[in-house]
């Protein structure tokens, strides 16, 4: 599989812009994968109004034409309202339409995001071309329980708007979840500035041993990179970490 992993200044609760900027980003790349950073349409807004949330559907439709458009899936956050209730859901998109959704399961209550939305209660594994994938959302990241690898997943995809000021921890974390789960880890971060926060970026793609293959610093950019998957299952098997794995249930 082919990943695409795009990183840009969000501009703030303007959905028309975000989607250009997408746009010339990935204009011309070749990927059965685009992921995009965490409510890449708005920026991270913890104040949601039905006016977003319409807004953020028309992204949504993005996502969903481009998908087709490009035969390729695509996959982002996005401010939700469901029945007046708002959510920070992913939306995974392939071309042949809408695939997974995932709900944020940790909501960040430092920066008053649980006051806002709800939580979502299910842990999501899609699977696109053959690879079984997890979504997960900025937060989730320091979560491991959350998180761990049952011998049901290949790829973690964790999209953020993850600040500056915890950059480190960002990187810290991201290797270690690869690590832990012996599995890819695609990062998406932004960068640039929103209302509270100062961004750099850090968008990696981490290999099952903690390798960084990738990354991208305080700019916007893409990383394109083909996803060796037997070259994975042959580690696993190697050095069998996940067989001696903790049984547990997750309530």
């Amino acid at each position: 599989m082919k990943i695409a992993i795009v990183q840009y200044d969000i501009a703030w609760n303007n959905v028309e812009e975000n989607i250009r900027r997408v746009e010339r980003l990935i204009n011309n790349v070749e990927a059965d994968l685009f992921v995009l950073p965490e409510m890449w349409a708005t920026g991270f807004d913890v104040h949601p109004t039905p006016e977003l949330a319409a807004a953020s559907r028309q992204a949504e439709m993005w996502m969903k034409q481009t998908a087709a458009e490009r035969n390729a899936a695509v996959c982002g956050t996005l401010i939700t309202d469901v029945e007046g209730v708002y959510r920070n859901r992913a939306f995974f998109y392939t071309p042949s339409g809408l695939q997974s959704v995932y709900d944020k399961r940790h909501l960040f209550s430092p920066g008053g995001e649980n006051k806002a939305y709800a939580a979502g209660e299910q842990r999501v594994v899609t699977e696109y071309k053959g690879v079984r994938i997890l979504l997960q959302i900025c937060y989730d990241l320091r979560f491991p329980v959350f998180s761990r690898n049952r011998a049901d997943y290949d790829l973690m995809i964790n999209m953020a708007n993850w600040p500056a000021s915890r950059q480190s921890v960002w990187d810290v974390l991201s290797r270690a979840r690869a690590i832990e789960n012996q599995c890819y880890v695609a990062a998406v971060n932004r960068v640039g500035d929103d209302t509270s926060c100062h961004y750099t970026g850090g968008s990696a793609l981490i290999d099952a041993r903690g390798q960084v293959l990738d990354e991208i610093k305080n700019q916007s950019g893409i990383i394109v990179a083909q996803l060796d998957f037997e070259q994975q299952n042959t580690f696993r098997k190697r050095f069998p970490v996940l067989n001696d794995a903790d049984d547990f249930n997750l309530a």
